[in-house]
Parts: structure tokens; C-alpha cells; sequence
């Protein structure tokens, strides 16, 4: 940690390794896992994914972490992604690996 109490910086490529080294062990050990590929462009494409989007940027307290999310996302940094009734849950791949729900 820094000075400051923040983690140090992990550029996209190392955070990149290190999701596919997490996954690849995820899978051998027998975890089923759905990974988000790197994009560009919007992250929602269909009516639904639009709308849940719009919803949560509503929400002041989700105005830091939604763009980071989408960086996220758009690097590749998402090793697992479920979509369930009443949640979203994923694995991320940031300074270190963990958890989200929505």
C-alpha cells in the first residue's frame, strides 16, 4: 500500500494475466465459469440491459464505481459473470481478485 493507504496501480495487461492465470485455475478446478470477452462500445445492447443500466446510474452512490465497472469489463477484467433472478453477481479481476453483487 501506499503512503496513502491505496493499492498500488496494476496496469490493464498485468490485471489482464492475471485474470486469465485466476480463471485458467478456477477451471481446473472444476468451477463452471462465464467470462465477459473484452469490448468496445456499449455494454448493454437490448432493451433490458439498457434499462437496468439507466437504473443503477440513478443512484448517486454508484457514480465512481459504474465507470470503473465499465473499464473493467472492457478489459477484460471480468473472469465470471451471473445473471440471476433479483441479482448480478460477478468475479473481477482489480488490484487483486473479488467479488461483486448487485
Amino acid at each position: 500500500m501506499s503512503q496513502w493507504g491505496w493499492k498500488p496501480y496494476v496496469s490493464v495487461t498485468e490485471r489482464r494475466r492475471r485474470a486469465d492465470s485466476t480463471a485458467a485455475k478456477a477451471k481446473k478446478a472444476g468451477a463452471t465459469l462465464s467470462p465477459i470477452a473484452p469490448l468496445r462500445g456499449a455494454i448493454a445492447r437490448t432493451f433490458w440491459g439498457k434499462a437496468w443500466c439507466d437504473n443503477l446510474e440513478r443512484y448517486g452512490d454508484y457514480a465512481n464505481r459504474l465507470p470503473r465497472g465499465r473499464t473493467y469489463v472492457r478489459n477484460g477484467s471480468v473472469i465470471d459473470l451471473a445473471i440471476g433472478k433479483g441479482e448480478v453477481r460477478a468475479q473481477v479481476m482489480g488490484s487483486s481478485l473479488y467479488r461483486v453483487e448487485v
